[in-house]
């Protein structure tokens, strides 16, 4: 569980809707009748719920709360049944000989194969176990801002859907495109779609130009740099093409090159320095989603009195990571908004690229 321990992937959503009065005990009586209920014997293909984050197994939040200070944490959990198509396959086989044995007849038509499968299909359901899936949710309510761990555009949806059914609201996922600085003025820029990839090679070039410290609108300075892998492309969908750059400090001959074809940073490891904390982790520009965030050491004691001290202060790690980024974004649009771009950091960028 990436939330309580370890290190934490992450996508990020904002909250929209008009939270109900008695706020608390509407998400009290919405998330048990929305938690997980085990049906292993079914016939679904999947099923889904809200359990503990604490206790995977506590789908009635009798033993572990779910509200934590301004938060309310849990899990989503997905079981899966998938029939493994050899298995089907071979089930099938046996059913169809069975079928043709008892009929007396030489071939099935198409009606009777479709109902031998489903027949089959169902069946095989029933048997199998699930497989279970967990993923942790952080929901800061006075941010109106959803921390959802996965990455995956159909996990993620599934969650969107089943939060909507539970508590009346939507969830929009983070888009770097939907800053005000673009939305007010789009024609400054020659491609917002891409405003992620031009921001992660902007960070590149930061973070070599003054050994990775760079100054934020409030004059508080950060540490940055950019480390293990870096992924290069040009073009959207199945136009596109890439380049994977390895190398330590992000001192990569190939990948400024590729830069200089074009090409912008997708994905990179980063470093970050703030305040004698440190955090790394993969950052992919398209969607500003976390993998792998690893957190700053603590001096936090955890003890049984105060189970939660630990929870709160690894939220608190990971909103002020985000928060940081959030704020280099802003930084870069501010630039990149500004004749400054053109004027300034456009000639500083080309005679970093020329530094090989």
């Amino acid at each position: 569980m990436g939330l309580l321990k370890g290190n934490f992937t992450f996508s990020r959503f904002s909250v929209e809707g008009q939270l109900p009065q008695a706020f608390f005990n509407f998400i009290n009586s919405r998330i048990k009748a929305n938690s997980f209920r085990d049906a292993s014997r079914s016939t679904e293909e999947k099923r889904m719920g809200w359990v503990s984050l604490t206790d995977i197994l506590d789908n009635d939040f009798e033993k572990a709360n779910y509200a934590l200070g301004d938060y309310l944490i849990f899990s989503l959990r997905i079981d899966r049944k998938i029939i493994p198509s050899k298995l089907m396959k071979i089930k099938l086989l046996e059913e169809e000989r069975r079928f043709l044995a008892e009929s007396g007849k030489g071939r099935m038509n198409k009606q009777a194969a479709g109902n031998i499968k489903e027949k089959v299909r169902l069946e095989l359901l029933t048997k199998l176990d699930p497989v279970p899936s967990f993923y942790d949710v952080c929901w800061s309510v006075g941010k109106n801002t959803v921390y959802f761990s996965s990455l995956s555009d159909t996990v993620a949806d599934d969650f969107v859907d089943l939060f909507k059914k539970t508590f009346s609201l939507t969830l929009r996922r983070f888009s770097p495109q939907e800053n005000n600085l673009i939305t007010k003025d789009p024609e400054s820029m020659e491609n917002a779609s891409l405003i992620g990839r031009e921001f992660l090679t902007w960070l590149w070039f930061k973070s070599e130009e003054r050994n990775g410290r760079i100054r934020l609108p409030n004059k508080d300075e950060v540490e940055l740099h950019l480390l293990k892998k870096i992924a290069l492309e040009a073009g959207e969908g199945e136009y596109s093409q890439g380049v994977l750059c390895h190398g330590i400090h992000a001192e990569l001959k190939e990948g400024k090159e590729a830069i200089r074809q074009g090409k912008k940073v997708k994905e990179a490891g980063l470093k970050l320095i703030q305040d004698n904390n440190e955090w790394e982790f993969i950052f992919k520009a398209d969607s500003f989603q976390y993998q792998s965030l690893k957190m700053p050491k603590t001096d936090w004691q955890e003890t049984a009195e105060d189970q939660s001290g630990n929870l709160l202060e690894r939220i608190y790690l990971i909103e002020n990571a985000v928060k940081t980024i959030d704020n280099l974004y802003e930084t870069f649009l501010n630039i990149r908004c500004s004749p400054q771009w053109k004027e300034k950091e456009t000639k500083l960028l080309t005679k970093w690229l020329e530094n090989k």
